[in-house]
């Protein structure tokens, strides 16, 4: 599957993704492109250096999310994208990418969903006083950290934690699974149906 990768910071997940395909021949992915929102991105000097297609779409430049939007839609069609993958990207995108994309933009996302959606998700653990967090990789629909989940996995929040100690924790995890489930997804072995996604193996 050709598929581009969206990115807005360091691109440690992109980075695992990277490492991933070049060590499985068997991966059946190939990234035709990665779209950063800003020129200063981790994840697009990571892309550079593979070798890989990169494109900037600064989201300063634009008033509003659909023409944001639209501007990636238009990169990630002419590199021939199939599938999207969200791999720290922090903007909402709007309904046409979801239709021209749907059930094929996988996301990960830093908690247990449904519980604490939104970017700050890893301080809203910690100030809740809960006991587990985690990560949870789904597939992106027209609300903010939703869509069908395809796979979580549990961190548990230790008392000496702060923001960055659990989120180095819950990253850890991410650049464990997330190629597991691109890998999966890319080989047409997850389906979503009446938005209950169907695995033909456990990740």
């Amino acid at each position: 599957m050709r598929i581009a990768v969206l990115v807005s910071g360091s691109g440690s997940n992109l980075q695992a993704l990277i490492d991933a395909i070049a060590s499985d021949p068997s991966f059946g992915a190939e990234v035709v492109l990665v779209l950063a929102d800003r020129p200063d991105t981790g994840g697009a000097a990571r892309a550079s250096t593979a070798g890989i297609p990169t494109v900037v779409v600064d989201w300063t430049d634009f008033t509003e999310r659909e023409s944001f939007t639209q501007a990636v839609l238009s990169e990630v069609v002419a590199a021939g994208a199939e599938g999207l993958v969200l791999a720290g990207f922090m903007r909402v995108l709007s309904p046409p990418v979801i239709a021209a994309f749907p059930n094929l933009i996988l996301n990960v996302h830093p908690s247990l969903l449904p519980a604490f959606p939104g970017n700050r998700a890893v301080e809203d653990a910690l100030a809740q006083g809960v006991k587990l967090a985690g990560l949870t990789v789904h597939f992106v629909d027209e609300q903010v950290d939703h869509g069908p989940i395809v796979a979580q996995r549990a961190v548990p929040i230790l008392p000496s934690d702060t923001r960055d100690s659990l989120h180095a924790r819950i990253q850890e995890q991410e650049q464990d699974l997330y190629p597991k489930v691109v890998r999966a997804f890319c080989r047409g072995e997850i389906s979503v149906k009446d938005n209950v996604v169907m695995l033909k193996e456990a990740l």
